[in-house]
């Protein structure tokens, strides 16, 4: 019989998550006697990644391998301003209401357990709000020899104004990350999963006005 290395651990389901404590014993098994210069464990993660049905046939296979981070976070608080003249894609810019709408996000670099946070002020507008939302974006791009395919889906919505606000109000941003559908920011050659927060504010009769910021995710 050769010798058996077997790692037992403790918890019987071998679950565990950032922040906890993997214990265990090392149980060495033989009919002689092993020499050693110590044991040393080594953890190797895996990811399993699935292409949806209708990008069967642009890929075949791919991989990646994630080094871990170990740069502090920085934080990185954007401040912002929307008006008529700031606004992209607009077809008919003179139609558009007159407004004035300030802000800003505390950090566009988020731990992903803790929520983003900031304000925004309606300074002065010539219509009626409806509403003010926040949208939640990730954004998966996957490369290959043919070109990138790029998938963008919303996987959080929040209100955080209801109606006409008041003008020189602070209204408070705050999103909580969705823990099943967020993940940290991956970034490698062929394989990207970024994020995105749009400010979607909701004029009268139809004007729908669009801030987007991308953001950084990590785990800490």
């Amino acid at each position: 019989m050769a010798t058996a290395l077997d790692i037992k651990v403790k918890r019987a389901n071998k679950v565990y998550h950032a922040g906890e404590m993997l214990s265990g014993v090392v149980v060495v098994s033989g009919k002689d006697s092993v020499q050693h210069q110590g044991v040393s464990l080594t953890v190797e993660g895996t990811v399993n990644l699935q292409l949806s049905a209708k990008s069967v046939g642009v890929f075949e296979a791919f991989y990646n391998s994630v080094k871990p981070q170990k740069r502090k976070l920085t934080p990185s608080p954007v401040a912002f301003t929307v008006t008529p003249e700031t606004l992209q894609n607009v077809k008919e810019r003179a139609l558009l209401p007159k407004f004035l709408i300030r802000g800003h996000l505390n950090s566009t670099n988020c731990v992903i357990t803790q929520p983003l946070t900031g304000e925004l002020v309606v300074e002065s507008s010539e219509a009626a709000i409806k509403s003010i939302e926040l949208q939640l974006v990730r954004v998966e791009t996957c490369g290959c020899a043919e070109g990138y395919a790029r998938d963008a889906t919303e996987i959080q919505n929040i209100q955080i104004a209801d109606g006409d606000v008041c003008r020189g109000l602070s209204v408070p941003i705050y999103m909580v990350f969705p823990r099943l559908f967020t993940c940290p920011t991956l970034e490698t050659t062929n394989f990207k999963v970024e994020f995105e927060v749009n400010i979607v504010v909701l004029l009268h009769p139809e004007h729908l006005i669009t801030e987007n910021f991308p953001l950084k995710l990590c785990r800490m």
